[in-house]
């Protein structure tokens, strides 16, 4: 969904963008990516790629997701770092902060307590991810964006490997067209989360990779606000025009209560999320639809 965005957005500004596939550079082939590296001699990395899910995949595969995650990391690391890559940002994640903590999380956070116990190997593999770069930044011009949950077209809607909201949308729509009364919503619904649009995060990694050694190694990049589950069951719902009723599953985990962070230093570099929620949901909900339709 991200790499994606990215290619779209940094074509929009005119850059020579590379995005191989597997077939071309696997990652995990840590040879195989430092030749097509050395070949083409990229000036800049966006690093997008990642082996993701929701709270049902990570609980079913944390060794998946912390070795499979390390693992691709390691080979562009190992790449870059051998050819002197001048500039690289690197996506980390909300899940890499502490567990337990109400108020909005800040960058200096990051190793201050325990991690969320339903993500930790996605987590511990980001972790190890940003602690790269942070030691490279000392040379090259690297930085990790550490994202809130992101949503949008080309999400994952699968059962098994989406996020809150893109399972929400697929739920929904599954409903309606089953016309089932009820949907079931994990947990108590009070939880909260913060989703910030994939378009708005390609635009800004576009902006900044200009001036990138302006930028701090670290920095969180977020929608500043964050919903309870229930409400964005409710958003989806009113979108969708689905009347049915939202039964709480006490029984299925949550996850952490809040992982809302703090993007304060991000606006002075001139990060602006531009796309409200509810507009977010129906340009993903659109997408998600038409998208079925061409499958069919």
């Amino acid at each position: 969904m991200l790499g994606r965005a990215v290619v779209s957005s940094l074509g929009i500004a005119n850059y020579e963008v590379l995005s191989p596939s597997r077939s071309k550079m696997d990652l995990e082939d840590i040879s195989e990516t430092l030749n097509y590296l050395k070949f083409h001699k990229p000036e800049v990395i966006v690093h997008c790629a990642a082996f993701v899910g929701g709270i049902s995949a990570n609980i079913s595969n944390p060794i998946d997701f912390l070795q499979k995650n390390i693992k691709l990391d390691q080979g562009i690391f190992f790449a870059a770092t051998e050819l002197k890559v001048p500039k690289l940002l690197y996506m980390g994640s909300s899940c890499m902060y502490p567990k337990e903590r109400e108020k909005p999380m800040t960058e200096s956070e990051i190793l201050s307590g325990s991690l969320e116990p339903t993500n930790e190997g996605y987590a511990l593999a980001k972790i190890v991810g940003w602690k790269n770069v942070q030691l490279i930044a000392e040379s090259l011009t690297w930085r990790t964006l550490i994202l809130s949950n992101l949503y949008g077209p080309n999400d994952h809607f699968e059962s098994n490997r989406s996020h809150l909201l893109a399972a929400i949308i697929d739920k929904v729509h599954y409903a309606r067209r089953e016309n089932h009364l009820e949907i079931e919503m994990w947990g108590s619904g009070e939880a909260k989360r913060e989703f910030t649009f994939v378009s708005d995060v390609a635009d800004y990694i576009a902006e900044i990779i200009p001036n990138l050694e302006r930028v701090p190694v670290t920095l969180n990049i977020g929608a500043g606000i964050d919903y309870s589950v229930r409400e964005y069951y409710q958003m989806v719902c009113e979108v969708m025009e689905y009347k049915g009723k939202i039964v709480p599953n006490l029984k299925k985990p949550e996850g952490m209560k809040r992982k809302l962070m703090d993007v304060s230093a991000a606006k002075k570099y001139g990060w602006v999320p531009k796309t409200d929620i509810k507009n977010g949901i129906k340009r993903t909900v659109d997408w998600y639809l038409n998208d079925e339709m061409r499958n069919k």
